[in-house]
């Protein structure tokens, strides 16, 4: 008979291993399972070949409220809850779930990395978990959107609904648009 011990270390590996698939970070699978840092270093250099990145999560909530950011987020979050609510499914599973359907949804073009990775996903939630980001809904489409907490939602319009200016204007844009990629 197979110990639970073995079943559950089994478990945390191919947790360990979906989330570095999913491109989590080293200090995300140390939250999120008790495996040895020695040990999720090792499944993290053979999956992906090199070391994990080092430096600190990302902690400021101000990248989530910015436009593209922002629409991104809001819809993770979206299916984040309706899964947590309607599938009953909680904790690192829901974003797990949550976060494939978003990159379904996201629409990411091979060799493109998504707007919304693992880490600041699972940020995100955190984050709404200690109630410093919640959702506002937009006055004019009434979608559900990702906000500060304490700002004024009165008269909230979304990112779709009030495009800035400046919205898309990146230097992979400009180089799309330049007359030399168009005769590549």
């Amino acid at each position: 008979m197979v110990s639970k011990s073995v079943v559950n270390e089994a478990q945390e590996i191919q947790l360990a291993i979906d989330l570095v698939n999913l491109g989590a970070r080293l200090q995300l699978l140390e939250s999120e399972t008790n495996l040895s840092r020695e040990r999720l270093l090792k499944i993290y250099k053979e999956l992906k070949g090199v070391s994990p990145p080092k430096g600190m999560l990302p902690f400021s909530t101000d990248w989530f409220i910015t436009w593209l950011p922002n629409i991104h987020s809001s819809l993770f979050m979206n299916i984040h809850k309706y899964l947590h609510d309607h599938a009953e499914i909680k904790g690192i599973e829901a974003v797990v779930k949550a976060y494939r359907l978003y990159l379904e949804q996201a629409l990411v073009a091979p060799g493109e990395e998504s707007v919304l990775s693992l880490t600041r996903a699972w940020t995100l939630v955190r984050f709404f978990d200690a109630k410093i980001l919640k959702f506002a809904k937009c006055s004019k489409c009434g979608g559900q959107f990702v906000a500060h907490t304490l700002d004024l939602h009165n008269d909230y319009a979304c990112g779709l609904c009030h495009v800035p200016s400046r919205a898309g204007k990146t230097k992979r844009a400009k180089e799309l648009d330049s007359p030399l990629a168009m005769v590549a």
